[in-house]
């Protein structure tokens, strides 16, 4: 048992809907670990250009994607460039059009509403249609219910839910999350992996400490 390759394309046979994304995304600006996986009817090759929206190299930040993620069809991580100025009046960006209204304009009132990274750990579930705003940091093991907006930071292992979303219940108690992270089986090697997939995807946190 050695497992798929991370890198090819479309891993499951006659099922070219999914896509493993490290394979299939280029863009400098987008990290995606090993094995995160994108579901889509129409084929999981534009992800870059469907699913990540606003993401303009000149603004520098970065969508962060761990490995072993889900991302069901029509989610959406909307960048920075969709943010405006707010700092004013009106927050209609009229800069952008030139012809003079460009001049007076303060590029500092736009930078301030810019939001950072946006970061998914490892082995998070992203629902259909599910909205990730700019600079959210969704947790390790972490669950976001479809169509959920998220525009706050999601726990380790958290399950949220909604618009705006909020935390539903945890998937395991505090102490159970603590020794998951510090598992971190996602980082084994993939041989390691294969060898304890029992483990892996078992409910017994002793027998997944015991092949650290």
């Amino acid at each position: 048992m050695i497992g798929p390759n991370p890198n090819i394309k479309h891993p499951i046979p006659m099922h070219t809907r999914v896509g493993f994304l490290k394979g299939l995304v280029t863009a400098p600006n987008i990290e995606i670990g090993d094995f995160t996986y994108y579901d889509d009817p129409d084929g999981p090759d534009k992800f870059a250009e469907r699913c990540v929206l606003h993401h303009y190299p000149f603004i520098g930040d970065r969508l962060i994607i761990g490995k072993f993620c889900a991302i069901a069809e029509g989610a959406r991580f909307i960048m920075n460039g969709a943010n405006h100025a707010m700092s004013g009046f009106s927050t209609y960006p009229f800069n952008i059009f030139g012809h003079g209204w460009e001049v007076g304009f303060d590029p500092a009132t736009w930078s301030r509403e810019l939001r950072g990274d946006t970061v998914l750990g490892n082995d998070v579930w992203i629902g259909m249609e599910a909205v990730i705003l700019p600079g959210v940091t969704i947790g390790h093991g972490a669950i976001v219910a479809a169509k959920s907006v998220v525009t706050h930071e999601v726990p380790p292992y958290a399950i949220v839910a909604g618009n705006a979303a909020k935390v539903v219940r945890m998937r395991f108690d505090d102490r159970t999350i603590w020794r998951l992270l510090a598992a971190a089986w996602w980082d084994w090697p993939v041989e390691k992996i294969s060898r304890n997939l029992n483990a892996i995807r078992g409910a017994d946190i002793s027998l997944l400490e015991a092949a650290v």
